[in-house]
Order: C-alpha cells, then sequence, then structure tokens
C-alpha cells in the first residue's frame, strides 16, 4: 500500500461520516400546523344522505408549513380529507380505490427524511403516522387526515369511495336473509394551485361582464351553434384555424369534473418557465403531461380553458380549448370548443414557443373519443350533432393556422353534461344531425375489402 493510498483510505470513513451528517441536517425543519379547514384553498365538499366529504390538496407552500419538509421537491403531495359520518353506520374509507400509488407514512418518513434533522426522524415519522386519514370512520363523528400521494401538476380527479360494514338484508316477507354491503361515492376534480394553470384567472361570472346571458331554447340553441364560426381564428381574427367541432353544456365546476375523470388534465399557462420547459421536452421527448397550448380565438378572445389527454411523449396528445358562449341553455352555460389529436412537433415561427404539435388529420375522430371518454364514465345526460363546424374531404382538407391538413363531416358534437354520472341505458339523444363514421372517413375504395355482407352475397366483389 503506498503511503498517499493509506492517507486517502485514512479519511474516507470520515468524509463520508461528515457527507451523512451533513445530510441529516435541515435548519429549515420548523412545522408549523395548519388549522384546517379554514387555512386551506379550494376546499370542496359533497353530500350523500347523512354523510359528507370535503378535501383538498395542500399547495406546496402549504405542506412546507404543515410538515416542516418540502413534499413536492420529493414528489409528494397530501391531500386532506374530511368525513362528516351523521349515520349510525360505520363506514371503511378505501384508500387504494383513491390512488393505487399512495404512501404510507413509514414510506413518505423515508422519502423525506433527508430535510428532517437526525434526532427528529422519530418524532417526523410519528407525526406523519398521527396525520394519515383513518380506515375506520365512526358513526356520529368527524373524521379527518390526510393521504399522502405522488405528485401531479395540473389537476387530480379524487375518487372517494366509503364503505359499509355487511348487514342482514331480508328481501321479503319469508324470504332468505343475505348479506348486503352498501357504499357511498364521492368524486371531485382537484385543481393543483401551482400557481401556472390557465383556468386558475378563470371567471366565469365576469366573462361577459357580469351580465345577464340570453336563455335558449332547445330550437334557439341549435340555431345558434351552426350559425357560429367555422373555426377558431388567430389573434387578429383573420383566419380561420382548428374547426370548432365541440359543445359541452353545464356548470365550470360540472365540465372540469367531468373530463377530470374521463382521463382529461389542465394545462399550464404559456410563460417563460412554461416555454423553456415545453422547449425542453420537445428536444428530449420527454413527457410534459400538462404542457401549455397555444391561444386561438373566439368571440374576440383566447380560450377560457385548455385541458388534455397527455401520453407517452410530449408530441402525443388529445388536447381541447373551450370558450363559454354568451348564451346559456337550461340555466346553465354553453362552452363552445376545439379538439384534436396530436401526433408530432414541428418547428414554426408563428408559435412564441418557436414549436407546435402537428394535428392528426382526422379531426372527426378525436371528436369521437371526446365522446367515448365521456360516455364511458356516465357523464353523458343527452348529445347530439349540429352542422357548422368546417366540412372537407381527405382528397380537399382544410387546413389550421400552422399549415397542417384536415377534414371532417363539418358536424358539431353537443354534449349536456349530468351533474352525476349516470346509467348508460338513460343516456339520450338530442336527434339532430347524424354524423359520419369517422373512421371510414379517411379510407380509400381499398378498405371496402374488410366489409362484407353475410349470407348469399357473401362472395360479392368487395370493392362493389
Amino acid at each position: 500500500m503506498s503511503g498517499s493510498e493509506a492517507h486517502g483510505r485514512s479519511f474516507l470513513p470520515l468524509a463520508v461520516a461528515v457527507l451523512l451528517a451533513l445530510a441529516g441536517c435541515a435548519t429549515t425543519y420548523a412545522p408549523q400546523r395548519l388549522e384546517t379547514p379554514d387555512e386551506l384553498r379550494n376546499v370542496q365538499s359533497k353530500t350523500v344522505g347523512e354523510v359528507a366529504v370535503s378535501v383538498s390538496i395542500l399547495t406546496d407552500e402549504q405542506a412546507r408549513r404543515h410538515f416542516g419538509v418540502d413534499l413536492g421537491a420529493h414528489g409528494l403531495q397530501a391531500l386532506w380529507l374530511s368525513v362528516r359520518n351523521a349515520s349510525d353506520r360505520q363506514l371503511w374509507f378505501i384508500r387504494n380505490l383513491l390512488d393505487a400509488d399512495f404512501y404510507s407514512p413509514e414510506e413518505a418518513a423515508l422519502v423525506l427524511r433527508s430535510s428532517v434533522p437526525r434526532d427528529q426522524r422519530g418524532a417526523f415519522a410519528q407525526a406523519l403516522r398521527d396525520d394519515e386519514m383513518r380506515a375506520l370512520l365512526r358513526p356520529q363523528h368527524v373524521t379527518e387526515g390526510f393521504v399522502y400521494l405522488p405528485r401531479r401538476e395540473g389537476g387530480r380527479y379524487v375518487d372517494v369511495r366509503l364503505q359499509g360494514d355487511a348487514y342482514l338484508e331480508v328481501a321479503n316477507a319469508g324470504g332468505a336473509a343475505r348479506a348486503t354491503m352498501r357504499g357511498l361515492r364521492f368524486d371531485f376534480a382537484l385543481p393543483l394551485p401551482d400557481g401556472d394553470n390557465d383556468y386558475e384567472r378563470q371567471d366565469a361570472a365576469s366573462t361577459y361582464g357580469g351580465r345577464a346571458l340570453p336563455e335558449l331554447t332547445a330550437d334557439e340553441l341549435r340555431s345558434e351553434l351552426e350559425k357560429l364560426p367555422c373555426c377558431v381564428a388567430n389573434d387578429a381574427g383573420d383566419a380561420a384555424g382548428d374547426p370548432l367541432n365541440v359543445v359541452l353544456i353545464g356548470e365550470s365546476s360540472e365540465v372540469l369534473n367531468s373530463l377530470s375523470r374521463s382521463g382529461w388534465s389542465f394545462t399550464h399557462r404559456i410563460d417563460l418557465r412554461t416555454i423553456r420547459r415545453e422547449i425542453g421536452a420537445a428536444l428530449s421527448g420527454a413527457p410534459y403531461l400538462v404542457a401549455p397550448v397555444s391561444s386561438l380565438y373566439l368571440f374576440g378572445r383566447k380560450q377560457d380553458v385548455a385541458l388534455q389527454r397527455a401520453r407517452a411523449s410530449i408530441a402525443q396528445r388529445n388536447h381541447m380549448r373551450l370558450w363559454m358562449a354568451p348564451f346559456r341553455f337550461e340555466g346553465r352555460p354553453v362552452w363552445v370548443g376545439q379538439v384534436s389529436r396530436d401526433i408530432g412537433i414541428k418547428l414554426t415561427p408563428k408559435s412564441s414557443t418557436l414549436t407546435t404539435h402537428v394535428i392528426d388529420p382526422a379531426v372527426d375522430a378525436t371528436r369521437e373519443y371526446l365522446l367515448h371518454s365521456l360516455l364511458s364514465e356516465g357523464f353523458i345526460d343527452r348529445y347530439g350533432f349540429v352542422r357548422g363546424s368546417a366540412a372537407a374531404s381527405p382528397a380537399e382538407p382544410r387546413f389550421n393556422l400552422t399549415g397542417d391538413p384536415y377534414f371532417s363531416d363539418g358536424m358539431r358534437l353537443v354534449v349536456i353534461l349530468p351533474p352525476d354520472p349516470i346509467p348508460i341505458e338513460n343516456l339520450r339523444s338530442l336527434a339532430w344531425e347524424q354524423s359520419a363514421a369517422p373512421i371510414a372517413e379517411g379510407q380509400s375504395a381499398a378498405a371496402r375489402r374488410n366489409v362484407r355482407p353475410i349470407g348469399p352475397s357473401a362472395g360479392a366483389d368487395p370493392r362493389r
């Protein structure tokens, strides 16, 4: 062994010890418990019978104050949950149905341990245990606590399931007794208040200066929707872009809740920070699940809110812009929108980010994607189609503002949202127009070979 080797090895344990000691020293550890729910923002509540549930997600700053550590920096979030069980039954909170990837208090303590002084880690872990939401919800009690979750941006759909104990139920006189378990479900679309989301500045009540908007009959609604422009426009209003192909009717909270539950998430606003992040994701191909969308215009303003269903890469997503219309139907706002599917990214001087997404030309297929995502979760009361969008064929497509071609049957999907999910058998049609089959729109005559009749004509020429 050389002298230098001996010297280096003699100091190695000391260096390691110093690094470990520094890692265990957090001078900023100073928890200040929040007096929930008074200090929480955006608390949402729902009541079913004698049970009320309230939820809120702590901001990163609130989490730092309450827990004394930066949960967000370690990829965690704290969901505050309160259950007022005024019934005479005990209930059980089914945590893994809210998020199967939740963190146990011990796991969260281990993830966060580097931010807690060594001599306080035991107390910190105990505090996380004490703050955790209990599984058993006693009758005639209010139970509150936190669920520790993986951090998400933009918004989170929260599905709170409460299950009752099994009890004997007799079907009818003389019938056999059977064990029955009844559950309750409370769902929420929770915006995550990190300051970057476009919906955080959207105020539906002041969109039209607080004036009362006209209430339309069904016939008047159809007429007004058909008279709208075919497409979104640029900020100058002198060039048409993507087709206006969707209409949603419901309160803003109902729109966000139904879309969030159906897999759609919120988007970030365009600013210097999000532009840098989007460019970086575009260059690397990394995901950016709440990436901003560019501003397009209707009613003389950019979109009121944008949502998306992100995929593995920033280049691939379904996205939608919505504008509140200057009229109402059945006492609720009417949201006119544009939905399309992004399949790639290209450079363009027409965007503030110097990049833009390339859309799938079969825009009607994305319109159907929205319909099916709402349908699968029971968030359609009535739906139908009206004319007025941009009709074009694959042979003679139209082009959006950045030169991407698209084709469509020119119909607008109209969906009246229910306040809560309804069974699919209760779905009703507006019986206005019939849309074309979106998959067939882009197919050539050669695709007819894939559709064959049954019976005596089975051998007929498929090209006919």
